[in-house]
C-alpha cells in the first residue's frame, strides 16, 4: 500500500543538453526542502550522467547539486561541441573526451561504492542499448540488502555489477554523435533509443515513491501539426526523430503507471483479503513481483525547451562564430533551424548561457510547486518515522 515504506527513487531521462534542466530541478528540490533523501537512482543517457553524479553524493543532504549545476553552467561550444578529429574512425561526429573527463573526474566513484556497500544507498540503475542484440541492458549496482526482481521482458537483460564510468558513457553514446562504448564483452549505444525513462527497474527494487524528471514539455499538442515545412530537410527530421525517440515514450510510461494505480485502488475496494492475496500471488508468479500503488512526483518544463534553444541560437549567432567549428556550424544553421521549428538545437547546445537558462527554469518550476513538493516528501518522512 502507498505510504507503507520509505523507499524513494529518482528517475532521470535522456535529452542531451536538456539534462541541465534536470540539474536545475534537483537544485530546486534542495532550495525547497533543504535536504533531499533518495534511496534509489536510475538514469538513461544524460540522465545516467546526472544520476551517477547525484548517487555518488547521496550521503549529502544537498546531493552535491551546486557542483553539478556549476558543471552544466560551465559548458562551452568550443570545448563541448568540438568535432571529432577522425569521425570516420571514432564513429561519432563530436569529440567525446570533454564528457569523459566530466564523468570520470566529477562522479565520486569511491563514495558511490562505499555508500552502496554500507547500505546508505540502495542502488543505481543505468540503461544502455547492446548493439549486437538490440536489447536494453539494465546495469544495476546494488546494496547487499536490496532485493531486485528483474523483468522477464526478452528485450531487456539484467546485469548486476559494479557500475563504472564506462557504463555511464555507454548509456550516453548517441549514435552518430558519440562513438559506441565497450563494456565487458559487449558494445553499447545510448539507452534512450529503447528505454529513455527507466521507471520499471526501481519499482522492481522496492521503490514505492518516484520522483521522475523529464525534459519533455507538456504544452498544447495537436493530433497533426500544420507547421511542418514543405521541404523536410535533415535538420528538421533529425530534431523530430530525437524528440520522438528520447522523450515521447515518457508520456506512455506515466499513463501505464496511472492506470495500474487506478486498478489497484479498485481491487482494494472490491476484493477481500484472501481474494486479494490470491491475486497478488498469481501476478507475482507471472511477472516476478505483485502490483503496488506508486506515488509519483513528476517534474517537467513549464516552457518549451526547443523554443528556448531556437531563440538562444538566434540571439547569439554572432558569438557562436567565435566558438570553434561547432559554434560556427550552429550559427550558420541557425536560420534554417528556426524555419524548421526543429528541436535539434536544444539537444546539442552545450553552451553555458543556454544551460544556465534551463537550470534556472528547473529551479523555478520546483519552487512554483513548493507546496506539492513539500507534501510529497513530507509523506515520505512520515512513513520513515
Amino acid at each position: 500500500m502507498a505510504g507503507s515504506t520509505d523507499t524513494t527513487a529518482l528517475v532521470l531521462s535522456g535529452g542531451g543538453a536538456r539534462g541541465a534542466y534536470e540539474a536545475g530541478v534537483i537544485a530546486g528540490l534542495v532550495d525547497v526542502l533543504g535536504e533531499v533523501a533518495i534511496d534509489l537512482f536510475a538514469g538513461t543517457s544524460v540522465g545516467a550522467i546526472n544520476a551517477a553524479y547525484l548517487a555518488s553524493h547521496a550521503h549529502r543532504g544537498d546531493l552535491g547539486v551546486d557542483k553539478l549545476v556549476a558543471l552544466w553552467e560551465g559548458l562551452s561550444l568550443r570545448e563541448h561541441l568540438r568535432p571529432a578529429r577522425r569521425p570516420w574512425v571514432s564513429q561519432g561526429v563530436l569529440d567525446v573526451r570533454p564528457f569523459e573527463r566530466i564523468v570520470r573526474r566529477e562522479v565520486d566513484w569511491g563514495s558511490l561504492s562505499r555508500s552502496l556497500d554500507g547500505g546508505q544507498l540502495r542502488g543505481l540503475f543505468i540503461a544502455a542499448l547492446e548493439v549486437a542484440t538490440g536489447r536494453t541492458a539494465l546495469f544495476a549496482d546494488l546494496a547487499p540488502q536490496t532485493r531486485w526482481t528483474p523483468t522477464r521482458d526478452p528485450q531487456r537483460v539484467a546485469v548486476q555489477e559494479r557500475i563504472t564510468s564506462e557504463h555511464v558513457l555507454a548509456s550516453a553514446a548517441i549514435p552518430g554523435i558519440f562513438p559506441p562504448r565497450r563494456v565487458g564483452g559487449g558494445v553499447f549505444y545510448d539507452g534512450s533509443l529503447r528505454f529513455n525513462t527507466p521507471i520499471a527497474p526501481v519499482l522492481r527494487a522496492g521503490a514505492d515513491r518516484l520522483v521522475v524528471v523529464s525534459p519533455l514539455y507538456h504544452g498544447t499538442r495537436h493530433a497533426l501539426s500544420p507547421t511542418a515545412p514543405e521541404d523536410l530537410d535533415v535538420l528538421f527530421l533529425a530534431g523530430k526523430m530525437l524528440h520522438a525517440v528520447l522523450l515521447d515514450p515518457f508520456d506512455y510510461d506515466l499513463q501505464v503507471l496511472e492506470r495500474f494505480n487506478a486498478l489497484i485502488a479498485v481491487l482494494d475496494v472490491e476484493l477481500g483479503p484472501q481474494e486479494r492475496a490470491r491475486f497478488d500471488a498469481r501476478v507475482a508468479a507471472l511477472r516476478g513481483v505483485p502490483y503496488r500503488t506508486i506515488d509519483a512526483l513528476v517534474l517537467s518544463p513549464s516552457r518549451d525547451l526547443g523554443a528556448i534553444a531556437l531563440e538562444y541560437v538566434r540571439t547569439h549567432r554572432r558569438r557562436f562564430l567565435r566558438q570553434g567549428l561547432g559554434g560556427w556550424a550552429l550559427a550558420l544553421s541557425g536560420r534554417r533551424l528556426a524555419e524548421s521549428g526543429t528541436d535539434l538545437a536544444s539537444y546539442l547546445l552545450f553552451d553555458g548561457g543556454f544551460t544556465s537558462q534551463l537550470v534556472a527554469l528547473g529551479r523555478h518550476d520546483v519552487r512554483a510547486r513548493a507546496d506539492e513538493v513539500q507534501a510529497f516528501f513530507g509523506e515520505a518522512r512520515a512513513a520513515a518515522g
